[in-house]
């Protein structure tokens, strides 16, 4: 009894945190998942004649043969024609006849069709008539005439002729609707395109800096990771900005002033604009992947392929990218996951090039058309897990292992460090480019018309001094959206790195039955894309669990419950490694001294977690005032995000209200980097000793 009194605090929160994760994590995920089979449309046939036929058998006898007759008498040429075809349908008969013909024609051509028919078929044409023509002309009429027979759901069900059912016709309009088709190829393409830019080129960067073939490596990295923390299609944007139909580059230079080229036919709208906004906006993430990677790699292991006769060209190819090819599958994945589910680059960029992430965005905002949203949403994880297979199979008999060791001094090649120098100083100039590009937009009058400055896109006063730009309302246009975004991501970021915290103390300390199950659902949002996570919450928290009551949609709430879950795992993954390294024997002294599970936790285990905490904090936070994927579904009128804004701003062409927003939230966002790196500097913290004795642990204080 005494063991399980002991055990219960523990047990008690490892349940709270499994329905926590299960209800705002797989929830939504499930519901995405079961509305893309949720088909809402008219009955079939056979269906709508059931029920016709059960309310006709609520009418009584004498009335339901004289109100038949009736109705039937009554019927125009129009009208038989439609329930001749649908009896035909009904008893299986094949129409031989033209439907899209006049309706006289038709009324000739169905009854020469009839009388060709054999004896059985012909009567269960000849019997099914009625039905068909009171379920398709007359079942309004009949449904308020015996509506409390049907009660409300019968009714609805009789009216309307629709009903919700379960199947593939969502995931089949892929295949049968030309644009569906055209918008899957288009995203198959661009993803194909953008995983061989980003990742050739991201593998590139992280040889040369983890070579020391490129100058200043740690500042070339920092400016390389710099579009990490960029507002949503900033980097669209500034591409617009640049090398647009009145870009910078093509109009004002190329075109105005030199006269070589026509800026309204040679820019960079359509395919390749967008690959080459995806390429610089994916690059960190790869670059992330491929630097922790190659950073392992032991450079002994290319000093012995030297040693052995191997030229540079051979060791980089049979050494070098064997040991990295972990990395390159990891990177593919990520950048084609990417690129597959990103609507903001292709919908500012390639207006004329569709593609499902974009096709879900309208039928979510435009047409309300949640299933088929759902179910494309579904499509896009298909090429995903599929690419993922195939890698994880490709090569599978081979094993390349290494340890951590110390960096090769072998020299790289002088054409080589150039190349490689070359092709960093052009990606960083345009990471300059785009920064650049954003802040001089930001306090220009009239982006490739008046180039005057102004301060008005900051302060509101641009509204009403005329300047350009039309499409997004004009009370949104200030800055005041961004102080929302802050006050969101400001709750959502200390809640989410505090729990992320108590995720990876759960799994890793009190190890409760199913903890595995608690860390894959912490880690799901990681590989899931932002599109389907936001679809979820809408499917999920509408109406959750049947209860208008609890609605969060339309509410801050959701925004925040968003944010915070679709983030957790950056600070879990943290958390749970520092635990990894500390001595468990710490927990075990505090416990031992009567300090129950509340105060070991808060005294004792979450100061030495700080780093874990400031950095799951951090990263929810950067991504609750960038993000886009997930809440332009969930922002309503009273409750907006700026992150939202700049993306209609930028689709809407009032460059300088998004330029002037995407400065706000990237000040914003490198003050609370600077905030947490002085926190982590100044602050003393408590570490636990890695030396794990049966004894109580020394604290040391750094």
């Amino acid at each position: 009894m005494t063991l399980s009194l002991r055990s219960l605090p523990g047990l008690l929160l490892s349940a709270a945190v499994a329905l926590v994760l299960a209800l705002f994590i797989a929830y939504p995920i499930g519901a995405v998942l079961v509305e893309s089979f949720v088909i809402s449309g008219p009955m079939p046939p056979a269906k709508l004649k059931a029920v016709t036929s059960a309310a006709l058998d609520a009418v009584p006898a004498g009335e339901r043969d004289a109100l038949v007759q009736r109705w039937t008498a009554s019927a125009t040429e129009a009208e038989m024609v439609e329930a001749t075809a649908a009896a035909f349908t009904l008893a299986g008969a094949p129409m031989g006849w033209d439907r899209k013909a006049a309706y006289s024609d038709q009324s000739a051509a169905m009854a020469a069709a009839l009388r060709a028919l054999p004896e059985a078929e012909r009567a269960a044409v000849e019997d099914n008539f009625a039905v068909a023509h009171i379920m398709l002309h007359k079942r309004t009429a009949l449904a308020f005439k015996v509506r409390e027979a049907l009660g409300p759901e019968g009714f609805d069900a009789l009216r309307n002729g629709t009903d919700d059912r379960w199947g593939l016709d969502h995931y089949l309009k892929v295949f049968e609707e030309p644009y569906l088709r055209r918008a899957a190829l288009n995203s198959l393409l661009l993803a194909a395109l953008s995983v061989a830019f980003t990742v050739t080129l991201a593998f590139a960067l992280a040889y040369g800096i983890n070579a020391r073939a490129i100058p200043w490596p740690s500042l070339t990295r920092v400016v390389l990771l710099m579009p990490l923390v960029a507002p949503p299609v900033l980097i669209a944007t500034a591409t617009i900005m640049l090398f647009g139909r009145r870009g910078l580059v093509t109009h004002t230079l190329l075109d105005d002033w030199l006269g070589l080229i026509d800026a309204d036919q040679t820019n960079l709208y359509g395919l390749f604009g967008v690959v080459l906004a995806q390429t610089l906006s994916f690059v960190p993430a790869a670059l992330i992947v491929f630097d922790n990677s190659l950073r392992r790699q032991d450079g002994r292991i290319d000093e012995a392929a030297a040693g052995l006769g191997a030229g540079p060209l051979r060791s980089f190819l049979q050494v070098t990218l064997p040991m990295a090819w972990p990395g390159i599958k990891r990177a593919v994945v990520l950048v084609f996951i990417l690129s597959l589910t990103d609507f903001g680059n292709p919908m500012v960029l390639g207006r004329d090039t569709p593609v499902l992430a974009g096709v879900v965005y309208d039928e979510i905002t435009a047409y309300r058309n949640t299933p088929l949203a759902a179910a494309l949403c579904m499509w896009l994880l298909i090429p995903s897990l599929l690419l993922y297979l195939a890698l994880e199979a490709f090569g599978r008999r081979k094993s390349y292992a290494g340890t951590a060791g110390a960096r090769a001094e072998l020299p790289v090649p002088a054409v080589v460090r150039a190349g490689l120098t070359l092709t960093a100083g052009v990606v960083a100039a345009l990471i300059f480019a785009v920064y650049g590009t954003m802040a001089l937009g930001a306090v220009t009058r009239v982006w490739g018309v008046d180039w005057s400055l102004t301060l008005g896109y900051f302060t509101g006063a641009g509204v009403d001094v005329g300047l350009a730009g039309s499409g997004y309302g004009s009370s949104e246009r200030w800055l005041g959206l961004v102080w929302d975004s802050v006050r969101v991501a400001g709750i959502a970021g200390p809640i989410g790195g505090l729990f992320a915290v108590i995720i990876a103390y759960v799994v890793e300390r009190l190890r409760p039955p199913g903890a595995h199950l608690i860390m894959f659902l912490a880690l799901v949002p990681a590989i899931l894309p932002g599109i389907v996570f936001g679809i979820g919450y809408i499917v999920a928290f509408n109406v959750p669990f049947g209860i208008p009551a609890l609605s969060l949609t339309g509410t801050s709430a959701i925004l925040v419950i968003n944010i915070l879950f679709s983030n957790l795992f950056v600070g879990v993954l943290a958390a749970r490694a520092a635990l990894q390294r500390l001595d468990r024997s710490m927990d075990e002294a505090a416990e031992s001294l009567g300090a129950g599970l509340v105060a070991r936790f808060f005294r004792v285990t979450l100061p030495m977690l700080r780093p874990a905490l400031l950095l799951g904090m951090l990263y929810v936070f950067i991504d609750g005032l960038t993000t886009l994927s997930s809440v332009i579904f969930l922002v309503s009128g009273n409750h907006k995000l700026a992150s939202v804004a700049i993306f209609n701003h930028a689709t809407s062409g009032d460059y300088g209200y998004a330029a002037a927003k995407s400065l706000a939230l990237l000040g914003f966002a490198l003050a609370a980097m600077g905030l947490v790196w002085l926190i982590e500097n100044r602050t003393p913290a408590l570490r636990a000793s890695p030396r794990v004795r049966p004894t109580a642990p020394a604290l040391v204080t750094p």
